[in-house]
């Protein structure tokens, strides 16, 4: 009998808000802003919020934070919503904050009515000289006493654009001496004279994230409105305003984030990455972004996977990308089709098959799966083998090609080796070997056992390609905490190109989508810059964990 998995404190409160009849049905919500791409870190709490929906009665709205129209684009909001959908989930509702723009103000009007807001005319660095300190109390600003009448009158000259940005903002009144700085008359509005991605010029005033977030979670009948640890600080102000405005009391919980090894999570330092052309663009595979994992050949089951196993914490912690690779190579050996690539050919002949001949030798597909088909590649007398399945004078534990030695290659022939080439340069340039006829995969007949495979392509009928195998992207497990400029942890070989490696022909047919696992080399994609003319595979991972000893050398 399976043991039963334990729940998260979200599921424990949830479970009890049900039983307890708070509750029959529970409402969340995604909120992204649309200033950028969805990150991993976004991954863990979309499979959250989504997750809680698909396991207890009721669904999940996607609300899109579109309070910044300076740093918001219709591209994000597409990419986002392309996402979300990769991974395996659906909204209910697609919603907007720009959809609450009305209903806000009105909210807003509502507070300056009973005297809990008012107008400020101090600019930025006054407002924050004037919240004093964590162990100072703030100063209360001369424009906290107008009336009700002159705020409501002002409110509506902010909206009708009278005044430029920063003229005026309008502040919560609660307490300049609370000891939470996020209590000390908070900013509701500000004024950003800027195109709308969907309001276009309509409004010229826009909510902070503190006013819009409770109160559109409130329009929305949100049940548990989920957040990061960074906003707990923040919660008692969201009650606040909940309480105040008499409305809706969705309810505030704070999990902690999702923080990987050898990359950066702030969309600030990522969109530095992307304009600065460190990277190739936000879908870029070695980005963290869940556009960058699907291009490199992640699937959404190893990035669902990996989420429910980090689970749901309430402290921070940094998690080893290794464990996130091991959840793509697990999901990968199931369904990728086994192919064979050479990345770095030198030529094999064999001396003693006949010349013109063509054989077809059948393989399978995939091994681990039961129901897999196979197919046949071409066999002929020249080959193209990888230079480091050659040694001039191998070790005593090397199994593979060397002067004298035997292997069996893939679902072909066992060779022995029997001399070799080199050029002026001392680089070996052809090996040459002879076959056993005996000895063909299935019908081997030789009695010889070697201990080397190896895996080959016929030069008459290799396919090229472009090989892009990617790496971690810094050199170091937290450069985000690291002291001086992150970009100073880039790892220069983060990338390197093939530009003409050998694929079997198979490969040439190959589609976006598709998984593969190069025998011996690891798992590859085509990516979605490929042309009929010109074909380019992305390595999403290597078939083990080799980081730690490239590291290490």
């Amino acid at each position: 009998m399976s043991e039963e998995k334990s729940l998260n404190f979200i599921e424990d409160i949830i479970e009890e808000d049900i039983k307890n009849g708070k509750y029959k049905s529970i409402v969340t919500r995604f909120p992204p802003e649309p200033n950028g791409y969805l990150h991993i870190g976004h991954a863990k709490a979309i499979c959250l919020n989504f997750g809680l929906t698909k396991k207890y009665p009721g669904y999940t709205n996607l609300r899109f934070d579109d309070t910044n129209p300076v740093t918001e684009e219709t591209e994000y909001v597409d990419s986002i919503k392309a996402d979300i959908k990769w991974l395996g989930f659906e909204w209910k509702n697609e919603r907007y904050t720009s959809d609450y723009f009305e209903q806000l103000y009105q909210l807003a009007v509502k507070l300056i009515e009973k005297g809990l807001a008012y107008v400020d005319d101090s600019t930025p660095d006054e407002i924050a000289e004037g919240k004093g300190t964590p162990t100072k109390a703030g100063i209360a600003t001369p424009f906290r006493e107008r009336s009700i009448e002159e705020n409501l009158r002002l409110f509506k000259e902010m909206r009708d654009g009278k005044y430029k940005d920063g003229e005026k903002v309008l502040r919560a009144k609660v307490d300049m001496a609370n000891p939470n700085m996020q209590m000390r008359d908070p900013l509701l509005y500000r004024i950003k004279h800027a195109h709308h991605h969907r309001t276009e010029d309509t409004w010229c005033i826009y909510p902070m994230y503190d006013f819009a977030h409770g109160q559109s979670d409130s329009i929305e009948n949100i049940t548990h409105s989920i957040c990061t640890l960074e906003f707990v600080p923040h919660r008692p102000l969201y009650d606040w305003l909940i309480e105040k405005l008499e409305i809706f009391p969705s309810h505030q919980y704070e999990f902690a984030r999702l923080n990987l090894t050898y990359t950066v999570m702030s969309k600030r330092k990522l969109l530095q990455l992307v304009n600065e052309k460190i990277v190739s663009g936000w879908d870029d595979p070695r980005m963290p972004t869940i556009s960058a994992f699907r291009r490199r050949g992640y699937t959404p089951e190893s990035i669902r996977n990996f989420c429910e196993r980090v689970g749901v914490q309430k402290r921070e912690n940094l998690i080893d990308l290794s464990l996130l690779e091991f959840f793509i190579r697990e999901d990968l050996n199931k369904k990728a089709l086994r192919r064979m690539a050479v990345l770095d050919p030198v030529k094999l002949v064999l001396t003693n098959y006949p010349e013109g001949k063509t054989e077809e030798m059948e393989t399978e597909n995939n091994p681990e799966d039961i129901n897999a088909s196979h197919r046949t590649i071409p066999f002929s007398r020249e080959l193209w083998i990888e230079k480091e399945d050659f040694m001039e004078e191998p070790p005593k534990k090397f199994f593979r090609l060397g002067p004298g030695r035997a292997v069996r290659l893939k679902s072909a022939y066992i060779i022995q080796c029997t001399g070799f080439k080199k050029d002026d340069a001392g680089n070996i340039i052809e090996i040459q070997a002879e076959y056993l006829p005996e000895s063909k995969s299935g019908h081997d007949n030789s009695g010889l056992k070697v201990k080397g495979t190896i895996h080959w392509l016929s030069i008459p009928h290799a396919k090229t390609a472009e090989i892009k195998l990617y790496n971690r992207l810094f050199k170091i497990e937290d450069p985000a905490n690291a002291e001086g400029d992150f970009k100073k942890y880039i790892n220069p070989d983060s990338l390197q190109v093939i530009p003409h490696a050998f694929i079997e022909p198979s490969l040439s047919t190959a589609k976006v989508g598709e998984y593969f696992q190069f025998i011996r080399k690891g798992y590859f994609c085509l990516d979605k810059d490929s042309s009929t003319d010109k074909l380019v595979f992305n390595r999403t991972v290597t078939l083990k964990d080799t980081w730690a000893k490239e590291k290490d050398k």
